[in-house]
Order: C-alpha cells, then structure tokens, then sequence
C-alpha cells in the first residue's frame, strides 16, 4: 500500500514565521537588501515631508525594483502582486504589500537619484576589488520605446491632415449656422465634431512645431559639417592649386523633410533600425563595462540612431566617476564609434582608443595570426597608430574583449533578465529607467563575483 504526506493546509504554525528562514543564505535578493540598505539614500529621505502615515522605506523600495529589474519584473503592478505570490519579493518587502501607484511614483520621482545608488554600488564593487576598472568597452543597443511606430506621424501627412481638418471644421460651422440643419444625421452633435477636430488640428499644430524645431537643429549639426568640409576642399584646392575631385558637398537647408516623423505617443522617442532588419519607435541604450568584471561602469540613453556622437557623452560620464574608477587606461568601440574626432578626444582624456576602422574578415589568411605590422613613420597621425596597435597581436587581444564583455552583457538584459521595451516615456524619465536597468545588472553580476557564493535566486 502507497503511504503519502497528507495535505494539510490548516495547521496553525507553532511559533511566529521569519523571514529569515525563507530564503536561503545566497539568494540573490538578500544580497539586494544587504547593498541597498548599507547605500545613502538621504537626499531621498529627505524628499519625504513627514507628514500623515508612515512611508515605506525607500531602501525597500528601491531594493523591489531593482530585484525586479533583475528577474524580468518591470510592471509595478506585477511587482506588486509578487510580493504576495512570491518568497524572494516578501521578503524584500519585510512582509508587507506596497501598492502598484506607490512602486510607479517612486521609480518616477526619484529617478535622478538612482545615479547616486548606481555610482555607490561601484563604489562596493571596487572596495571589494571586484576590478581595476583599467580597460572599458563601449557599445550601445536599440530598446523599443513606449509607443508604437503606427503612431508616428510624418510631416508631410501631417501638413495633409492639417488642412483636411481646417477644411471640415469650416464646412461644419457653415452647417451650424444654416437655418436648416435638415442635412445633420440623427445623433450627430455638430459642435461637438468642431470642437474634436479644433483639437485635432491643436495637436498636429503641436507635432509640427517640434518637427520643425528638430529640423532647425540637425541644420545647425549639418550646416558645421558642411563648414568643416568645404574649408578641407579650399585648403586642398589652395595647397594643389587644382580644384578637388569629387561630387561638392550639399549645403544642408532648415525646412522639414517630407519623411520627418514624431510620434504621438512618445515624441521623444525616434525610428531605429534594429538588428534583424526592420524600424521600430526605439531609443539608443549606450553602456560602458569594464572588460576584467563585467560591470556597468557608466551609461545613459541617447536619440540618436547611429553611435558615431557618442564617444565624448561616454568619456564625460566616466570622468564624473570617484576616484579610482574615472581613468581607465583603454577604450574598446566598434566600427560604428569610428572618427578622428572620436580618436583625438580619447587622446584628450588621456584613454588609449582602440576603435575598429572597418570590419574584419571573416576569413583572415593564417598569416595575419602571426605576423606584426611594418614599423610606423615617426610622423604618423594619431589614427594611424591606433590603426597600427590593432594590427598587433597585443592589439588584436585587447580588442577581442569587446566581444566578450559588451555584447555578453545586453545579450543577458535582453535574453535572460527580459528587458526589451522601456516602461517609461520621455528622454530623461527613460534614461532613469535605464541607470534602473543597468544598477540591477550589476548587482546581479557583484551577486555572482562574490567569493565562496553558492548561487540559488
């Protein structure tokens, strides 16, 4: 005869449970709590008025979060219910149950001071010596935005339904003044109707102003590199005496395209391409990590679609950094970061830049594997000794952490933690979201790197 533990769901517990017996001593959300609590979240505190019911904590809160963030919990709503249904989120939550509007409107308020956590948890990770922080990697990856590209209107549609609307809204002020209004269909309400397209219209007005700023303002960045390039083409031209080969650049003008976009939803987001082919509504991620630990070392979100900007953004962020962690040695970037410019500030900030020029192929000779390059002239630009250190074979072996370290790092926020859309709306309030994102990971990792720690959350 089969014997079974019987079911039984009405013993009473003989003494009081605690949350300490709930998780075991490695688990990743005890390490969460014990970072976060040791962090100085005063300027947070002191947010707080003092009045009415007592306030969570906003360590606990935080530490729900970012444990969130950490196992593909974004939704406050979600995070919410799990710290009912879930061992790990009640016990961060010391047992108790704050409510979604509280999760959401403390990730909204105090997203400017998750730099300071972020910067602190660094901190911890260099007492610990988790890393020299001696050789960083830059990179960035689209994440979708909050908002549809099927929201996005055009300026030239824009234009269109703009004088389609101001067309109606007359003929149907031309109906409410007629003394017959026999020609009204039953249950319409003609000011009604005005009063939905004169907010139509409002709103397109609106689009139109930012899409015509932003016009303005890639004129200025054009209208530079413009400048830049027809000065080259004369001092080539006086230095030769010949005129350049070549189509003369375009000067750039100020009007909106007809293709120009912004969404509706979302205005600050902007139209990517994204890996696999396709546009989506996204913004651009950027992400330094050091190549010895893994860690996020510094990162914020951009709207520009391509990369090659981002080189300085990267360096300021870094330099802001405490002591100790603020001058890497090295700067790893792919083709994309690729400018003199780009080559120069490094040089500037006193980084060695080791950014790719071109994309290697796939099928190098045997060769290549083995040999040095010729010595170079003692007169050689900046860019043709960076270009010569990556033909070396120490080059080449630095360089080859990129791939190592970056790439492994979004990979495991997308992939593993879940994070492809950003919950948030608006350039600052998203690059928060993403400080949220990135301050999870590398308490996620520090969980891992930890000595004699036996992994089970």
């Amino acid at each position: 005869m089969n014997r079974f533990r019987p079911i039984d769901r009405n013993t009473d517990f003989l003494l009081p449970p605690s949350v300490q017996e709930w998780l075991p001593e490695a688990h990743l959300a005890r390490y969460i709590a014990s970072v976060v609590e040791n962090l100085d979240l005063s300027e947070i505190e002191r947010a707080y008025a003092g009045r009415g019911s007592e306030a969570y904590h906003p360590a606990m809160l935080l530490s729900l979060l970012i444990y969130g963030y950490a196992t593909g919990t974004f939704s406050s709503r979600k995070i919410e219910r799990a710290t009912y249904d879930s061992l790990a989120f009640r016990y961060l939550a010391c047992n108790r149950h704050p409510d979604h509007d509280t999760l959401a409107t403390f990730r909204r308020r105090f997203g400017k001071q998750f730099e300071s956590a972020f910067v602190q948890v660094l901190q911890v990770a260099h007492a610990n010596q988790f890393s020299s922080f001696g050789t960083v990697s830059l990179d960035g990856t689209k994440i979708h935005a909050n908002a549809s590209r099927h929201s996005a209107l055009s300026y030239e549609h824009a234009v269109k339904l703009e004088a389609q609307l101001k067309a109606e809204v007359q003929e149907l002020f031309a109906l409410a003044e007629a003394a017959d209004q026999s020609t009204v269909p039953d249950g319409m309400s003609v000011p009604a109707e005005i009063a939905r397209r004169e907010d139509q219209i409002k709103a397109i007005t609106e689009a139109k102003t930012q899409i015509e700023a932003r016009a303005r303002e890639r004129y200025a960045r054009e209208k530079a590199e413009f400048d830049l390039k027809m000065a080259a083409r004369q001092a080539k031209e006086a230095e030769t005496g010949k005129k350049p080969g070549g189509k003369k650049p375009t000067p750039p003008t100020d009007t909106p395209r007809a293709e120009d976009q912004i969404n509706l939803t979302d205005g600050e987001s902007r139209i990517m391409k994204v890996a696999g082919g396709g546009f989506e509504q996204c913004y651009n991620a950027q992400a330094v990590v050091d190549t010895e630990s893994m860690l996020i070392v510094a990162s914020y979100v951009t709207q520009a679609a391509n990369d090659k900007q981002q080189i300085q953004p990267a360096l300021d962020k870094i330099a802001a950094l405490p002591e100790g962690m603020n001058a890497p040695e090295t700067m790893l970037a792919d083709t994309g970061y690729f400018s003199e410019q780009n080559v120069k500030a490094c040089l500037g900030a006193e980084v060695e830049p080791l950014i790719s020029v071109g994309r290697d192929a796939h099928h190098p000779h045997w060769k290549e594997r083995f040999s040095e390059p010729a010595a170079l002239p003692a007169n050689a630009t900046p860019v043709e000794k960076m270009k010569h250190t990556l033909k070396t074979q120490a080059g080449k072996a630095v360089y080859a952490l990129r791939k190592q370290t970056v790439e492994p790092v979004f990979g495991i926020i997308k992939s593993v933690m879940g994070f492809r859309q950003f919950m948030l709306r608006g350039l600052e309030k998203v690059g928060h979201e993403w400080m949220l994102v990135c301050l999870a990971w590398n308490l996620k990792h520090m969980a891992v790197l930890r000595p004699s720690c036996v992994q089970s959350g």
